[in-house]
């Protein structure tokens, strides 16, 4: 019972994965096949109060997003292999960086969380630049950036840039702060995301505004 907050659809495009946040046990994610129109429940025990899940785009591994915790759901074992510790209050959001060894998280708290999957299950970094709550988080998927947004109004572009030297750590530098959306009842820029191609930037925010940023 309760609203569907979200459809995830896997990246080979035969699986989409529904959140529906206030239903009760096991029914707050479920997987749905669309060649074999079946679907199911992944979880054996319900993981309280799912806010988003996404699918890794390399490996059969699911990011299950509670309020306190990140949990790493295997597909193929059908099994949880790995919970993401970081004293978040309460996640909003998460993304994959291209490369598939690193997630970055917003928070309602105003926290930006870096993990990198090879170095364990705590964060590689902690970033607070948001002076509300975070709403969103995307990486762009042909360039070195990120960009995050917030009821602050702003929208952060953050350069990031991963190497393939495993021994190398990745950096992370504030780049600019775009200002642009209106805040409506305490509640500033929804989204954002990258143009698949293109350095831009779309925002839209509570103001019933969409914006292109080049």
């Amino acid at each position: 019972h309760g609203s569907i907050s979200e459809i995830a659809p896997h990246w080979k495009g035969d699986y989409l994965a529904t959140v529906c946040p206030k239903a009760q046990q096991n029914n707050q994610v479920i997987v749905h096949s669309l060649t074999k129109g079946v679907s199911h429940r992944p979880f054996g025990k319900s993981k309280s109060n799912v806010q988003t899940v996404l699918f890794h785009t390399k490996k059969p591994l699911m990011f299950i997003v509670t309020q306190t915790n990140v949990w790493v759901f295997d597909l193929s074992k059908q099994s949880m292999v790995r919970k993401l510790v970081s004293g978040a209050k309460w996640y909003s959001s998460i993304d994959l960086h291209p490369g598939g060894d690193n997630i970055i998280c917003g928070t309602y708290d105003r926290r930006l969380i870096w993990y990198d999957l090879d170095m364990g299950s705590k964060p590689y970094k902690t970033l607070k630049y948001h002076k509300k709550a975070i709403r969103s988080v995307k990486f762009s998927k042909s360039y070195p950036l990120f960009a995050s947004c917030s009821d602050d109004g702003g929208i952060n572009i953050f350069h990031s840039m991963v190497y393939s030297d495993l021994l190398t750590n990745a950096l992370i530098v504030p780049l600019k702060v775009l200002k642009g959306h209106k805040i409506v009842d305490e509640v500033g820029v929804l989204d954002v995301a990258f143009h698949p191609s293109q350095p831009w930037v779309f925002s839209s925010g509570a103001d019933h505004q969409v914006i292109l940023w080049c």
